[in-house]
């Protein structure tokens, strides 16, 4: 009896490892082996190693620290991306203000996300929501689709996966949706989202209304994002402060630990700022920002859901649809996760789902005509 076509095992995502503390990369690799789709390829302790490896292995996920010795981690992150290009690659830096600016540089070099170094406490001592972000995370990085068969060799091609259908959502075809000038443009974005924003608001310049945006980041970092879209895409762009007034061709980014929300003072809108419980596990989130958006804009707030874990921004689109509002999405290719975006697409709810590239031409044509 021919017993070769016997039933393989989950197919696994390749990890690797750069950090020049071993406590730390030990841990690490304890908290990701718990879950048996993940194999840790790797683990190494400085830059220049990190680089050598992953030539070598072809890591689907790599997780690389700022401060090493021989080769930090920002000058090792695009000869990784050089060597490897299709690794992902997570970056560990502190919630300093000079870790922030580390971080969002990182992130415009090619990183995907970036997360607080844990502590060899923390990571000794369990900490569950470290845990659980850092598991999901990985795993959403690396789809079914581009995971390596259980026995693959290390450094081995995977096989070519099987087709893959393409995803089944239909666009919005609402006669009722307001296809007029927008008075608001409101944006949602997670992991793989600063590179996105990149993109999208270069094509912003010389618009006559106001942007709104939440990025899902923690407190300090909202403000270096803020500075490097202004940088990156010479629009004026600013953290999100109590009291201030939206202005027309500004970006006003969410603070990271407040749900930014807009209310009404005389004939301006402002931004206030809500201390409330998470959303979506989110803090800042998508979804109180639409709301409190279309409370004031109705129909005329343009939504944008870039690439992004979860489904933070559904709840607040589908309530911008039924104000008869439009809501576009990032398409799967391109997005780093396909979450948030996803969630929306599959729900119906948009009146179109494009490719990076082509979203921040699509939103120029709806404002400037």
């Amino acid at each position: 009896m021919n017993t070769s076509s016997s039933v393989s095992g989950p197919k696994r995502i390749n990890v690797m490892l750069v950090d020049d503390s071993a406590i730390i990369r030990g841990a690490i690799a304890r908290i990701l082996k718990e879950d048996p789709v993940i194999h840790i390829i790797d683990s190494v302790s400085n830059g220049q190693l990190g680089v050598d490896a992953a030539k070598k292995h072809q890591p689907h996920v790599v997780i690389l620290d700022v401060e090493m010795p021989i080769m930090d981690g920002i000058t090792a992150l695009p000869k990784i991306l050089e060597v490897s290009p299709q690794s992902k690659v997570i970056m560990f830096s502190t919630l300093t203000e000079k870790g922030a600016a580390i971080s969002i540089k990182a992130l415009s070099l090619g990183a995907v996300e970036c997360m607080p170094k844990p502590s060899s406490t923390q990571v000794e001592g369990g900490t569950a929501n470290f845990q659980d972000r850092i598991l999901n995370l990985v795993k959403s990085l690396v789809p079914e689709s581009k995971r390596v068969a259980t026995g693959t060799a290390a450094g081995a091609p995977a096989p070519s996966p099987a087709p893959k259908a393409p995803a089944s959502f239909s666009l919005r075809k609402d006669p009722m949706a307001y296809t007029g000038k927008p008075a608001l443009v409101a944006i949602g974005s997670s992991t793989g989202g600063p590179q996105a924003l990149f993109n999208v608001l270069k094509h912003f310049s010389g618009f006559d209304v106001p942007i709104i945006l939440t990025q899902h980041m923690p407190a300090t970092f909202t403000k270096i994002l803020a500075e490097h879209i202004h940088q990156q895409t010479g629009l004026t762009s600013t953290e999100g402060g109590e009291g201030m007034r939206l202005e027309k061709g500004k970006v006003h980014v969410a603070p990271g630990g407040y749900h930014m929300l807009l209310k009404r003072d005389g004939v301006d809108t402002v931004i206030t700022l809500n201390d409330g419980p998470a959303e979506n596990f989110c803090k800042p989130a998508v979804d109180p920002m639409f709301r409190s958006a279309i409370d004031i804009y109705g129909k005329r707030v343009l939504g944008l859901i870039l690439t992004g874990m979860g489904h933070d921004g559904l709840g607040g689109g589908k309530a911008l649809v039924e104000a008869s509002g439009r809501l576009i999405a990032q398409d799967e290719k391109t997005s780093v996760v396909w979450g948030m975006p996803g969630a929306v697409a599959m729900a119906g709810i948009c009146s179109e789902v494009l490719p990076l590239d082509d979203i921040g031409p699509w939103v120029r044509k709806a404002v400037l005509g």
